[in-house]
């Protein structure tokens, strides 16, 4: 009895650490010929914390990331519009952190290496498709040498990322990512920490905002913190986009004229851009939602699943709640189509609901209203919309995705201790 994994990144490897911890028998397949620390600054909410802990990885996580204090929102002149506590200061029984993506990856997959062995990661394996039989499941696959082969498996699952060869088989007639005409720019930068010291701030207005928050503790010696921050453009979406990947050096001369304004008395957002070593460019892409996750005995997880624009700091924490809930769906109904239906129905109507309102509603579309109101410049903004108006935004977002920290703390476990799967 196998779970055959489709994708080697955070949710894969999330799975095969929850498969590990339950004792079902897994094999991950992964693209790249080496896991190497892509990627910039994500953060990760109480809700994703929680289930790290409870893989046994509370004492490394202050080794790639920093628990966030606070999170705010800033006009175009730095003025502040909405500033709440996050993770354990917000009342959470679970800490927020930001931490390097790279990092976390590197982490869970040091982490499944040591618990299970080299062998049960395959790198430089292609994902080419899957064919369902009644009973189990094949995963078709070209490996490092060129040579194609099928693998069999009770069950499938696509956690091959937002281009998913396992997704486009399941909907065939759905093509690329679609683009709603920004352009990310990321990049970390060596400074100062600003505000509380360990704050997540995004300033601006519709079409041109900035986000920058600490990923690291600040050096003793020089006070300096590795700052993750992400300039985000609104394009003219008929030129169209480079496809999307985490390795494309940008140039600054395509968005840094565009922050000349943005050296705030509290941040230097153009020191930042011009202090990066490396900055990436990144489309803001997404997917619509499917009607469907599960054929058969095939399945999806993270990006392959529910690809969103990254505004609500849940990319990667859906990815590691979508393993957890699928690790709970096996013990409770063995590798079988129906755990992949019961799992899909756990975490689809969620997913599908955050995707469409990351478009239209996100936690920072306030900023619009506030713009829209006083161009960003109030003496109270109370006087430009209510704190109670701000407070019910706030508690909306949170609501959908599931994330309130009365939810949040209600919440059984999702894997008990302890569990064990019985084949």
């Amino acid at each position: 009895m196998t779970v055959l994994i489709a994708g080697g990144g955070i949710a894969g490897l999330a799975l095969a650490l929850t498969c590990h911890q339950i004792g079902v028998p897994f094999k991950v397949f992964e693209a790249a010929r080496t896991i190497k620390p892509m990627g910039v600054g994500i953060n990760l909410q109480p809700t994703a914390v929680r289930e790290l802990i409870d893989l046994g990885l509370e004492d490394k996580l202050p080794d790639i990331g920093v628990q966030t204090k606070d999170y705010g929102m800033h006009s175009r002149h730095g003025l502040d519009v909405w500033t709440e506590p996050r993770g354990t200061w917000a009342g959470y029984n679970w800490p927020q952190y930001s931490v390097h993506r790279g990092k976390l990856l590197v982490l869970l997959y040091e982490t499944l290496i040591a618990r299970a062995g080299p062998t049960c990661i395959e790198t430089g394996t292609r994902i080419t498709g899957f064919t369902n039989h009644s009973d189990h499941a094949v995963l078709h696959v070209t490996d490092a040498t060129g040579a194609a082969r099928d693998v069999n498996g009770d069950v499938i699952v696509g956690a091959d990322g937002i281009h998913s060869t396992i997704r486009g088989q399941i909907a065939p007639e759905e093509g690329p990512p679609k683009w709603g005409g920004s352009i990310l720019w990321r990049a970390t930068t060596q400074a100062k920490p600003f505000k509380s010291g360990a704050s997540m701030v995004l300033i601006g207005y519709p079409g041109l905002r900035f986000v920058a928050y600490p990923i690291s503790e600040p050096d003793p010696q020089t006070g300096l913190s590795t700052i993750n921050w992400i300039a985000h453009l609104k394009m003219n979406p008929q030129d169209g986009f480079r496809k999307e990947d985490w390795t494309r050096e940008a140039s600054l001369d395509d968005f840094l004229p565009r922050y000349a304004d943005f050296d705030l008395d509290w941040i230097d957002i153009p020191g930042l851009i011009k202090d990066a070593k490396e900055v990436l460019e990144y489309p803001m892409v997404d997917r619509d939602p499917l009607d469907h996750w599960t054929q058969g005995r095939v399945t999806l997880m993270g990006d392959a699943a529910h690809a969103a624009y990254p505004v609500g700091s849940n990319g990667a924490g859906s990815a590691i709640l979508d393993a957890r809930r699928l690790g709970a769906a096996f013990l409770e109904q063995g590798l079988s189509g129906a755990a992949l239906e019961a799992y899909e129905a756990d975490m689809r109507p969620t997913a599908s609901a955050v995707t469409l309102m990351n478009r239209v509603a996100g936690p920072d579309s306030i900023l619009e209203v506030v713009d829209e109101r006083c161009g960003g410049m109030f003496d109270d903004i109370n006087d430009v919309i209510p704190m109670a108006e701000l407070a019910a935004h706030a508690e909306k977002y949170k609501q959908t995705a599931g994330t309130s920290v009365a939810e949040t703390n209600a919440r059984p476990q999702t894997i008990p201790s302890g569990a064990r799967f019985q084949s």
